[in-house]
């Protein structure tokens, strides 16, 4: 078994493209996913939706982008605050967290909180991204993990 992808509704294919280019993922691929097969699958009928299946580059992890044509969008959660059941975000484990704040800054992400520390294994941060998404940044310091650290505990 294993985990396919995590999926996120977007107002911008393009913008959440740049952005999530940036942060080091690769565009796999772009195309219309249409019809009531679809809409059997999701529960919403005939749909048109926009995908963009964006890959981590080992290869193990995607991200698939969506944007709903029909039906449109009929809420938004992009703003709720973390503690709200349901409420998703990614978490990437990255090289150079100061270096990759000031690129996606020019994306116009911004710190939630600030960079920590935790116990010396990562420096770590939770920034508002491209349309409001939140999404976790995480720079490993040293050989041991947080699965290391969960296994202790």
């Amino acid at each position: 078994m294993e985990m396919n992808n995590v999926g996120i509704v977007v107002e911008s294919l393009d913008n959440a493209i740049s952005f999530f280019t940036e942060i080091g993922l690769t565009l796999e691929g772009r195309g219309m996913v249409e019809g009531e097969w679809a809409g059997r699958v999701t529960g919403l009928g005939d749909q048109s939706v926009e995908v963009a299946m964006m890959v981590t580059p080992d290869g193990h992890s995607r991200l698939e982008l969506s944007r709903f044509i029909t039906p449109q969008p009929i809420a938004d959660h992009r703003m709720a605050p973390v503690n709200s059941l349901g409420y998703l975000r990614i978490m990437f484990r990255v090289d150079n967290l100061d270096e990759l704040l000031s690129r996606l800054a020019k994306h116009g992400a911004e710190v939630v909180g600030e960079v920590m520390n935790y116990e010396n294994v990562y420096r770590l941060c939770y920034i508002r991204g491209v349309e409001g998404l939140l999404i976790g940044l995480a720079e490993q310091l040293g050989s041991q993990t947080a699965k290391d650290l969960l296994k202790e505990s």
